[in-house]
């Protein structure tokens, strides 16, 4: 985006530079990308193109004696000494105030290369200077004769040797582009920098004046319509009469031409300018043009053709917001403007449209006709829903100056405003309402702010404080800032205008968020699961949800309910809502190993159902979500390289644990499985509920379906391993000291689990153990009865330092004490 320095004048007081201008946007998060010097034309320009060039006064003016086309003068230039410069004007004369280049000048000329001012001996006679014509300084085409100044204008009274451009407001211009990003759409004008000028220096801004605007009559009152309220929430627009349409004068176009827009006419020109001026498109339609005096803003039928201004017929969507008279289309809103309803040289009056639409409206329209202008990049982004009024108002009254009819009279009178003001509102948009606290603020940014710098930026930002506390306060945003939603945005103004520059860095780099995390989505983690299954040999399952009545009486002290029966099923055999996925399984399994299909792994996710009765009579239907495994056959297919190896109950528990650490669970506790449904088996418990269960398939269940090989299964609850989920993650960089590993053998009691060794081992060192791991379980009637043997390696390591021999054998005697104490184990070297 490009802004002009000059123009941001217009708004605040800059006496800094541009490149200073450039340092404080870029501090404020508006990345300056570059400053160029532009000349009244829009070309890059020399810093000072009439550097040297002074006024000066022609004391005395004689012929040259040796050419008759050529005079010599003197001339005052403000140094006290007359200078000589023969000149070849046939317009000079004593008396006139002119423009003089001194000698060591640089001239750009309009045509040719530039040239410098030397001392010069023309025809014998000295010269040391040159007084110009203006396509000599670049400011014309004219070279008729010198420039000689009004006597009775401005220059008259300044005193020679004053720097021409002054005279000439020519100095250069400064364009600079700002590489905005997507969210900061409320600067992209002249106004919005501005806005962030005035937050940074603590300066006011100063608005355009619209308190001259007035309704001349209503001669020319249009019937406007606004029927899809919720792609346009406001609508303004008045008419305007009496205009000639022409060029625009030089002010415009310079302003114009310093961002890059090339001038088209006064009308069109204007609305541009607004548009760079405040943030707010509008666009002008022929009010001749306009078929029953109707202006409607609605949806047309898809596949409408409709001709733009670059000519192009296009095919509406059936979403595309279009204004239309009472026959036609005229203009894409928001976009592009029609090739038939556009302002041209015969234009005399006008409607002038100001308005608010939908962002997400005017971004699919634009997308869909592959349509980029200056107004949809504005409206796609978020406008301003206060501003179409002010906007309106703003270019009306620079209408009525500029584009005046003269009536035939050759007296220029202003153009009328011939209706009052349309202004379609029915549904304000509200500012955002956000709360802050006061901690918040100074911790994300580092550093306490005091309170009154704090309400300064704000408020400088347009961002009211309300409902203030001790504690922290509600900030009231205007709905232009539409990248100012949440805590952290408010927090995120404060420091790019209290400036990144005065936050001292500590130490130690950190960072912090208010963020919070994310609900856990049981549909992305179930993805998830599958994904980690499939890759683990695992086949996906789905299958019916009814079941057979038998299955249930079979284990119907382990169901949580009774069953829920349909009241007309298509048979006996699917009478009721399964309430365990097992039989499901099973069945699958049955299936596949009658077509040959012998080593299965198998998985589930699916849905079991029971109802209660309460005391009072009343049912309640419970629905919930289970996650099931199974596995039968052999871990591989036999090869040359190595026998068969039947599935066994650790290869199943493996998965189990696999889909526990992808869950980060922790503090599992377990008990043994449900002798109703397991031969044996675990039932893993995380704060004392139960979260899977896992083992053998008792031989009576499987032969209900006919099963006549091992089957281990695995039934998880869904909803109890979704809560179980979210243990912390912990990075620690890789030791460089070495671990060691020392092993005990212990004989304990068949009830002792080795999770009870493990945890016991953990609490009894928390510091240098690292692991304990069981590599060998003996049972024999040697050991006595009830009894077994554990192989238990224990691996122990000192982050800070390599461990001695004396911690190595303090560390194990405790853990043996440890064991021989609360497990009543005997300790085997």
């Amino acid at each position: 985006m490009e802004v002009s320095y000059k123009w941001l004048q217009e708004f605040i007081a800059l006496p800094e530079s541009p490149e200073e201008v450039g340092k404080l946007l870029t501090g404020t998060g508006l990345e300056v990308e570059g400053i160029e010097a532009v000349g009244p034309s829009g070309e890059p320009a020399a810093e000072n193109a009439l550097s040297g060039v002074v006024i000066g006064e022609v004391l005395t003016c004689t012929k040259h004696p040796d050419a008759d086309k050529l005079s010599l003068t003197t001339v005052d230039v403000g140094t006290g000494q007359p200078l000589p410069i023969v000149c070849g004007a046939p317009n000079v004369a004593a008396g006139q105030k002119v423009i003089v280049a001194l000698v060591g000048a640089t001239l750009h000329p309009t045509a040719g290369e530039s040239f410098q001012i030397k001392k010069a001996k023309i025809r014998g006679a000295l010269s040391e200077g040159m007084i110009c014509a203006e396509d000599e300084i670049g400011l014309g085409t004219s070279h008729a004769g010198i420039i000689v100044l009004d006597p009775d204008g401005p220059g008259a009274a300044l005193p020679n040797g004053t720097p021409a451009d002054q005279y000439f407001d020519v100095s250069p211009d400064y364009r600079i582009s700002i590489g905005l990003t997507p969210n900061r759409i409320d600067a992209a004008s002249h106004l919005g920098v501005a806005r962030d000028l005035r937050a940074v220096l603590n300066r006011p801004l100063q608005w355009p004046d619209i308190d001259a605007f007035r309704v001349d009559n209503e001669s020319l009152t249009l019937d406007v319509r606004v029927d899809d309220t919720e792609a346009c929430p406001r609508y303004t627009g008045l008419t305007i009469s009496g205009l000639t349409v022409g060029e625009s004068p030089e002010w415009l176009k310079k302003r114009l031409l310093s961002i890059g827009l090339n001038p088209i006419n006064n009308i069109v020109d204007i609305t541009n300018f607004v548009c760079h001026d405040l943030g707010q498109p509008l666009h002008a339609f022929d009010a001749d043009k306009i078929a029953g005096h109707q202006v409607i803003v609605k949806t047309l039928p898809a596949g409408t053709p409709f001709v733009t201004l670059d000519g192009v017929e296009r095919k509406l969507t059936a979403t595309d917001l279009m204004i239309c008279d009472a026959e036609k289309p005229m203009c894409i809103a928001g976009v592009f403007g029609g090739q038939y309803s556009g302002v041209t040289a015969q234009t005399t009056r006008i409607f002038l449209e100001s308005a608010y639409f939908s962002a997400m409206s005017v971004r699919k329209t634009a997308l869909h006709h592959g349509l980029k202008t200056d107004a949809s990049f504005r409206f796609e982004r978020g406008t301003d829903p206060a501003m179409p009024l002010i906007a309106l108002k703003r270019a009306a009254l620079l209408i009525q100056e500029i584009a005046g009819s003269n009536g035939g009279t050759g007296q220029v009178r202003p153009g009328i405003i011939s209706s009052a003001i349309t202004d379609l509102y029915p549904t304000p948009v509200a500012p955002f309402r956000v709360p802050v606290r006061y901690r918040n603020i100074n911790r994300l940014i580092g550093i306490n702010i005091d309170f009154a710098e704090i309400q300064r930026i704000l408020e400088a930002l347009d961002i009211q404080l309300d409902e203030q506390t001790n504690d922290g306060f509600v900030a009231v945003v205007p709905p232009y800032r539409v990248d100012v939603t949440r805590e952290a945005d408010v927090i995120e103004e404060i420091l790019r205008i209290y400036g990144l520059d005065n936050i001292p860095l500590s130490k130690n780099l950190a960072a912090d968020s208010l963020s919070e995390f994310p609900k856990i989505d049981p549909d992305q983690w179930q993805s998830r699961v599958g994904q980690l299954m499939a890759a683990n040999g695992f086949h996906e399952i789905l299958t019916l949800s009814l079941t057979r009545p038998s299955y249930h009486e079979a284990i119907r002290p382990s169901l949580p309910g009774a069953d829920v029966t349909l009241l007309n099923p298509l048979s006996d055999e699917l009478s009721v809502m399964r309430q365990t996925l097992l039989f499901s399984s099973l069945e699958t399994l049955v299936y596949n190993l009658n077509r040959r299909q012998k080593d299965l792994k198998l998985f589930e996710f699916g849905k079991v159902y029971h109802k209660v009765t309460g005391e009072n009579g009343a049912v309640k239907y419970v629905e919930r979500m289970r996650l099931s495994l199974a596995i039968t056959g052999n871990q591989q297919a036999e090869s040359w390289m190595q026998k068969s190896q039947p599935v066994a109950y650790h290869d199943l528990a493996t998965a189990v644990q696999r889909i526990l650490n992808l869950f980060r669970v922790r503090n599992v506790e377990t008990q043994p499985a449900d002798p109703n449904l397991f031969q044996y088996g675990l039932t893993y418990l995380v704060n004392k509920k139960p979260l899977v269960s896992i083992g053998l398939v008792k031989t009576k269940l499987a032969k209900l379906v006919d099963l006549k090989q091992p089957v281990f299964y695995a039934d998880f609850d869904w909803s109890a391993l979704m809560k179980a989920t979210g243990g912390k993650v912990r990075y620690d960089e890789v030791s460089r000291f070495p671990d060691v590993r020392r092993d005990l053998s212990l004989v304990i009691d068949k009830t002792v689990t080795f999770e009870q060794i493990s945890r016991l081992a953990h609490q009894t060192e928390r510091k240098l153990l690292r692991s304990v791991n069981t590599f060998d379980v003996f049972e024999g009637e040697q050991l006595g009865a009830d009894k077994k043997s554990y192989s238990v390696s224990f691996t122990l390591q000192d982050t800070t330092q390599t461990l001695t021999d004396a911690t190595i054998d303090k560390t194990m005697q405790r853990l043996m004490s440890a064991f021989e104490r609360e497990l009543g184990a005997v300790i085997r070297k």
